[in-house]
């Protein structure tokens, strides 16, 4: 069995949320004061287990997983042991904010992840703190150096760059990329959730980071692929790849590949859309017959759109829940 849309795309990619909680409150994820899910209202560790597992029997062969910060999930060390077992996934790779990679690098290097994005919008303490609301800078730069020491050789940085705030990094965080030759991507700000901030104002295009870039380095377009969204350029006479994930300048659903699924198992099919199908209700109303579960997963992607329809120009966000709430 195989997941193929209703545009003839392959879905082999799944994004799965380990929990909606956080140690930070970045601006662009979520609000300062947020209300967390219950446990009884997400899903079991097995059971997410299970879900990756049944997605795997359907063809998908790369698993992220997410938060919220996944690493804060009590008994993740366990999670991830059984995810590095299943048979058919090729991937693993985790997104974190980096906050616990110090003491749990070694677990995922164990546990057998190949790839780790590590969310980093500001090199400079008091800009961290003021994106992250709650975030220790310090503590991040540990964590990556401790996944760098260990022997990671898949490390890419994740920047949010926003007028007014962290845009006059742009040099300093790619010149901290090539140093420990790691790569780094640049996501224009997604309009998920209600902010502080009205980003019209503080969205930065990837053309004008794109241009600023080309200013300073040389760059060479790649047709590298991560299975994920991102344009990639080499840096000349470097081991760095600059990474740009656009929505608005530049769609990128064409040849979108993924699912994702949160920790309440809901299963999104395009993150820029409300469309979803519920799979908690099924895991549970059947533990021991995984049949109407890959049913479900199958007929849902007749309902999975073109493309998202992401917008700066609304007054209202294009999707009201957090990015938290997917996951990352």
């Amino acid at each position: 069995m195989q997941l193929i849309d209703q545009f003839d795309r392959k879905v082999d990619y799944i994004r799965v949320s380990v929990t909606d909680r956080c140690d930070f409150r970045c601006v662009y994820c979520m609000s300062e004061k947020m209300s967390f899910l219950s446990k009884s209202t997400v899903l079991s560790l097995e059971e997410i287990e299970r879900v990756i597992r049944v997605f795997s029997e359907l063809g998908v062969k790369k698993v992220r997983l997410t938060g919220g910060e996944p690493l804060v999930r009590k008994g993740v060390d366990k999670l991830f042991g059984a995810i590095g077992q299943i048979k058919g996934l090729d991937e693993i790779t985790l997104t974190t904010n980096g906050s616990q990679l110090k003491k749990k690098a070694k677990m995922l290097r164990d546990s057998g992840v190949q790839r780790i994005n590590i969310s980093l919008d500001s090199l400079n303490p008091s800009t961290f703190k003021k994106l992250t609301r709650i975030g220790d800078l310090d503590k991040v730069l540990d964590g990556i150096h401790t996944a760098i020491d260990i022997g990671f050789k898949k490390i890419k940085l994740n920047t949010v760059l926003m007028k007014q705030i962290n845009e006059e990094e742009l040099y300093d965080l790619v010149d901290y990329a090539i140093k420990y030759y790691l790569d780094i991507s640049f996501i224009e700000e997604m309009p998920l959730g209600q902010t502080d901030h009205d980003r019209q104002v503080t969205s930065v295009s990837n053309n004008d980071i794109l241009f600023k870039l080309k200013e300073r380095y040389s760059l060479s377009k790649t047709a590298i692929t991560t299975s994920g969204p991102a344009k990639y350029f080499n840096i000349k006479n470097t081991q760095t790849k600059i990474g740009l994930i656009s929505p608005h300048s530049h769609n990128f659903c064409e040849n979108c590949n993924r699912v994702r699924i949160t920790c309440k198992g809901e299963l999104y099919l395009c993150l820029g859309h409300d469309t979803k199908i519920e799979l908690m209700p099924l895991i549970r109303s059947f533990p021991k017959n995984d049949a109407p579960l890959k049913e479900a997963i199958l007929n849902s992607m007749s309902i999975k759109p073109k493309s998202h329809n992401f917008s700066l120009d609304d007054k209202q966000p294009s999707v009201i829940r957090f990015m938290s709430h997917t996951g990352g």
